[in-house]
């Protein structure tokens, strides 16, 4: 399958690129990741790609698979999902792990979510099926998307032919380092608070 989608990108160049990204993040099984970091790699010097046009184009792709996302869930609402969603992957046990993540931690899933595999097609559709108002998702959203294309986009520029070796040992380990992270943040927040407050009293 990927290399049927390098061959796509090679023909279509920045239109395929912007294409797949929007589809990947409405829930076509494309390896978004392993696509932007490949397209990473052709950005170095002597390549194909531009590394700022690349970035912006597969933004403005990502950011247009989350607002299409928002508004199926706004327009039709869960039982849709439900439903039809079988048909993009979104089963109803994944929508159920998502739900969890966004009733526990709110917007910053939708940030968030973009580094954790099969959270983040999930996210912007329970965004509009939960009433969030559009211009807050569009701020977590927006920030998280480009936060996630340049990480991914920056690495396959600077790791080229190496890739991927170093593109599956990160994605084998990435949900257990965003836990680690989200812990070690937690314990900080707990810590700093306390301290705070002993300094009040």
């Amino acid at each position: 399958m990927k290399e049927a989608l390098y061959d796509f990108i090679g023909h279509y160049g920045y239109i395929a690129l912007y294409i797949l990204l929007s589809a990947g993040i409405v829930g076509v099984p494309i390896p978004d990741e392993t696509l932007m970091a490949f397209v990473g790699s052709l950005t170095a010097p002597g390549g194909p790609f531009e590394f700022g046009t690349t970035l912006i184009v597969i933004y403005a792709g990502t950011m247009t698979g989350m607002i299409v996302s928002y508004l199926i869930g706004h327009r039709v609402g869960k039982p849709f999902l439900y439903r039809y969603g079988k048909w993009f992957k979104l089963t109803p046990d994944r929508i159920e792990r998502a739900e969890g993540w966004f009733h526990k931690y709110g917007l910053w899933t939708v940030f968030f979510g973009y580094f954790v595999p099969g959270v983040r097609h999930f996210t912007c559709y329970l965004s509009g099926v939960s009433g969030v108002k559009f211009y807050k998702y569009m701020l977590y959203a927006g920030t998280g998307a480009l936060l996630w294309c340049t990480t991914f986009l920056t690495l396959g520029h600077f790791i080229g032919s190496n890739l991927d070796g170093l593109f599956n040992l990160i994605h084998k380990y990435m949900g257990v380092s965003f836990i680690i992270l989200v812990v070690v943040a937690a314990i900080g927040a707990v810590i700093y608070f306390r301290f705070r407050k002993r300094r009040a009293i």
